[in-house]
């Protein structure tokens, strides 16, 4: 399993919560942090250790987090921090030439850890909470990973982007999906999923550069396939999705889809094997689901692209030894069973 921690405050005395809080954010984002809720902070925060990339996901009362001059002079670890509010908001300060950036759900900010800033997270307040809150992801990485000179990033460093279009929507989407899989990750699985996150921002920022060709083929090759990946995610419902389609979505040659797809697949499988692999998977779930029982199986398989019945029958038998009928009645024979004991377990207590 790769490394991961988890902070909730369980077992921990209200005063101690927000040390040990600033104790895990420290480890990466040195800074000074206070909060006018330290003496009974509730905040949450998981961290992921993919390779020299570390994910973040947080959620936290008003805390202000400031960088000194003093502190950059004193340690520099040269590291870049990603952030993106999911709830909440976020103020930004990198001295008085720059002035105050606000940024909420939806935006996008880099800064680095060789130049002093001061961020406050106030927050909203949502429904049944009675304190304003912040939600946020974000990364942090050595500068030295992204192939991009220093120098030519202090335009964009601390600007806002929008997480809802373009690079900065697939590497929004990436690492909000790794957030949800980090149970279930493996040490080299992890390492290789942060070796994907720092090449989508490197996509990102040779983009807003106009310097894509700066970037190394291998970056260049696996920001494609992830790009590749969540538009045929997004399209699994057309029947028309092909290899064509997509390469020209993305302005490559299908051959030169084809070559990258497959060079960058563990297991070399190719583009429309695992389009129908993702296709397949979506029906398994549906045909699993309770909810969908009075869903006609050549209708599941229609959703997901495969409008032709025998087609669908086939493939599903090869890929999980069974019918896609069987498949539902097995699945929701069982259950039933577990509701039917659960319900009896719950009248023998009551």
């Amino acid at each position: 399993m790769a490394a991961r921690s988890v902070f909730r405050g369980e077992g921990v005395s209200p005063k101690e919560r927000f040390d040990c809080w600033r104790e895990l954010i420290g480890r990466t984002r040195a800074s000074e942090m206070t909060s006018v809720h330290a003496d009974d902070f509730r905040a949450e925060m998981r961290r992921l250790e993919l390779g020299p990339v570390t994910l973040l996901r947080s959620s936290f009362p008003p805390t202000r987090f400031r960088r000194t001059a003093a502190m950059v002079r004193r340690a520099d670890p040269q590291v870049y921090h990603l952030t993106m509010p999911l709830g909440g908001g976020l103020s930004l300060s990198r001295g008085a030439r720059e002035g105050t950036r606000a940024f909420g759900p939806g935006d996008l900010y880099l800064v680095d850890s060789s130049t002093p800033y001061d961020v406050r997270a106030v927050g909203v307040r949502a429904d049944g909470c009675r304190e304003r809150r912040t939600d946020a992801v974000g990364i942090d990485f050595p500068a030295s990973l992204l192939p991009l000179p220093p120098e030519r990033l202090r335009d964009l460093l601390g600007r806002g982007f929008s997480a809802r279009e373009g690079t900065c929507a697939l590497l929004s989407e990436f690492l909000v999906g790794l957030d949800r899989q980090a149970a279930v990750l493996g040490p080299g699985e992890a390492a290789r999923l942060g070796t994907v996150a720092v090449d989508l921002v490197a996509a990102w920022l040779a983009r807003e550069l106009e310097a894509e060709a700066a970037l190394p083929d291998d970056a260049r090759r696996r920001a494609l396939v992830q790009s590749v990946r969540s538009f045929v995610r997004r399209r699994l419902h057309d029947p028309e999705l092909s290899p064509s389609v997509i390469a020209a979505a993305h302005h490559v040659s299908v051959s030169h889809l084809h070559r990258v797809f497959s060079g960058q697949s563990r297991d070399g499988v190719t583009l429309a094997a695992w389009i129908r692999g993702q296709r397949l998977e979506r029906a398994r779930r549906d045909l699993a689901d309770p909810a969908l029982r009075a869903l006609p199986v050549h209708v599941v398989a229609a959703r997901w692209g495969i409008p032709r019945a025998s087609d669908f029958s086939r493939s599903f038998r090869a890929a999980y030894g069974l019918s896609p009928r069987e498949h539902r009645q097995r699945e929701l024979a069982g259950g039933a069973g577990d509701a039917a004991g659960a319900g009896g377990a719950g009248a023998a207590g009551a």
